[in-house]
């Protein structure tokens, strides 16, 4: 068992005495406090509920969107005001409508304004309203540039020695300096709690008793902030690729705050997971390009990590472009497959290309054109990183020396080689972030009794993103949820099962759960075609 895995069990088994003796030793577990001696949270503190005036929109047919008016600051709910994106995706059979679900893709930093229709029978019977949180897309942002080329590296890659380490660090510093001279005051105020009071608004904007909501990744942790501070508005409320809510603000143990967020969240370990899923998968399918029969696969893939390591690699991607392959880039891409079993084809044949070329006499062949993996960013996120690292600066603890983060990213490492860094240094702006975490910012209880069950859905065979156990973990963290596993890996099972779609559609048009314990399995396999 890894140090990190080894860390893992142990969180769980402090959180199961917590959960039978209803009590937590001050010198064994530093979490939030139990919901019955909490104090009261800031909520909408008396602001106004914003007046939404739909109009045809470009989002796709049949959208509709508005723009929405809300608080800068719900300290000051009569002061500045910033405005939403907001778009409606209504229902088809309005007849028969049944009421609104609210929308988030995760990120933190994704467009949500214009939401999917979820299942088909979702998209029948409800309006699905999305939005662009504070600061992303449509909505009234920032940038920390003050010209082009002059703020975060926008490629997510990571360093592997010190002089890389060093060059990270600085780069990193004057881009945060940049976000305290330019961005302005929004900067401070995009927290994932400042995001639940808009959410509140907005549903009291259309005319909802109680928040209909399904968030993915990212988004699984604004419905568990709001679910904890708006309890009894709580309707349906299904949260998929969860984020375990006390690792991504304080971490369980005392001093939590000294260990980076994303080193905290354990993304590497369930990447490590998804990525045995695949190759074990690869190893039985004659479809997988990567498949070797009789040859360790792990084997193989770590000793292509090591030439590339070494010597990286050239190849010509469908589109023309040529692409130089580092070892950043191939963990980067490997990462962003595996957030899919169905991308496993495509993963299949990258990897082993990338075998080839790196093999020796490899270089010598002309660049062949290789289908390439999407490049990931994190959570998902499709803005620019600083709309990403404010919120999680304002939401998490972190160090603020920012050479905390090599260190943890080698232990990191050591639970899924490179995948740990990569993951780690996603939050390395925190550590001179200007102002530190936002004091409205929501940090626990996280069992605060809801008017209804939230719905909890996780992948079991390894999720990249947010491992199988924090879904595990968060189930037994809020006051009444109910687990529901997708026996495959990947990020998110909305859309991958008839099973976990048509639990969705029980439970948001009937308010049924599956039983406990439910375990679905995915439409797919990883290598078949996709429809």
């Amino acid at each position: 068992m890894s140090s990190r895995i080894a860390a893992s069990a142990r969180g769980s088994a402090i959180l199961a005495a917590v959960l039978v003796t209803g009590s937590l030793t001050p010198t064994a577990v530093a979490g939030p406090p139990a919901a019955d001696s909490a104090p009261a949270p800031l909520r909408t503190n008396g602001a106004a509920v914003p007046a939404l005036d739909w109009t045809p929109c470009a989002g796709g047919p049949g959208y509709e969107c508005s723009t929405a008016e809300v608080p800068l600051s719900y300290r000051d709910p009569a002061g500045p005001q910033i405005r939403l994106a907001v778009g409606k995706l209504p229902a088809a059979d309005q007849e028969h409508k049944l009421g609104t679900i609210f929308y988030n893709p995760g990120g933190p930093g994704d467009s949500g304004k214009f939401a999917p229709e979820l299942t088909p029978e979702l998209h029948r019977r409800f309006d699905i309203v999305g939005f662009d949180p504070r600061g992303v897309a449509e909505s009234d942002g920032f940038s920390c540039s003050s010209e082009p080329g002059d703020g975060f590296d926008p490629t997510d890659s990571f360093p592997v020695h010190a002089a890389q380490e060093r060059m990270q660090i600085e780069d990193t510093a004057h881009a945060v300096e940049q976000c305290a001279r330019n961005a302005g005051p929004l900067l401070r105020h995009t927290s994932t709690a400042n995001v639940a009071r808009d959410l509140d608004l907005l549903r009291e904007a259309v005319g909802e008793d109680r928040l209909d909501y399904y968030g993915l990744s990212y988004g699984s942790h604004l419905g568990t902030v709001y679910a904890n501070l708006f309890p009894e508005r709580v309707g349906a409320v299904a949260i998929d690729g969860v984020v375990d809510p006390i690792e991504w603000t304080t971490g369980y143990l005392p001093g939590g705050a000294a260990e980076p967020m994303t080193y905290r969240t354990g993304a590497a370990g369930g990447a490590e997971q998804a990525l045995h899923a695949f190759l074990d998968a690869c190893a039985t399918d004659e479809r997988c390009a990567f498949r070797e029969p009789g040859t360790d696969l792990l084997g193989k893939y770590d000793a292509l990590l090591d030439r590339l390591s070494v010597r990286p690699v050239t190849i010509t991607r469908p589109d023309g472009s040529s692409m130089e392959v580092t070892y950043q880039a191939a963990v980067i891409r490997t990462a962003s497959a595996l957030k899919g079993a169905w991308a496993s084809t495509v993963l299949g044949e990258f990897l082993q290309q990338l075998h080839e070329l790196s093999s020796p006499g490899g270089s010598a062949r002309p660049a062949p054109v290789v289908p390439v993996p999407p490049a990931s960013r994190g959570w998902g996120t499709s803005m620019g990183v600083e709309q990403r690292l404010s919120v999680m600066c304002n939401d998490g603890g972190n160090p603020r020396d920012p050479w905390a983060w090599p260190d943890h990213a080698r232990r990191a490492d050591e639970d899924g080689r490179g995948f740990g860094s990569y993951w780690t240094y996603l939050s390395l702006g925190c550590a001179t972030w200007p102002g530190g975490p936002d004091p409205d910012r929501y940090t626990g209880p996280w069992d605060r009794e809801t008017a209804g069950p939230v719905l909890v859905i996780g992948n079991r065979r390894g999720d990249p993103a947010t491992p199988y156990d924090d879904a595990v973990t968060t189930s037994e963290l809020l006051a009444d949820a109910r687990l529901l596993t997708l026996d495959t890996f990947g990020h998110g099972a909305r859309g991958e099962s008839a099973c976990i779609d048509e639990a969705l559609n029980a439970y948001f048009s009937d308010g049924a759960l599956p039983p406990e314990g439910a375990v679905c399995e995915p439409d797919r396999g990883p290598f078949d075609p996709v429809p």
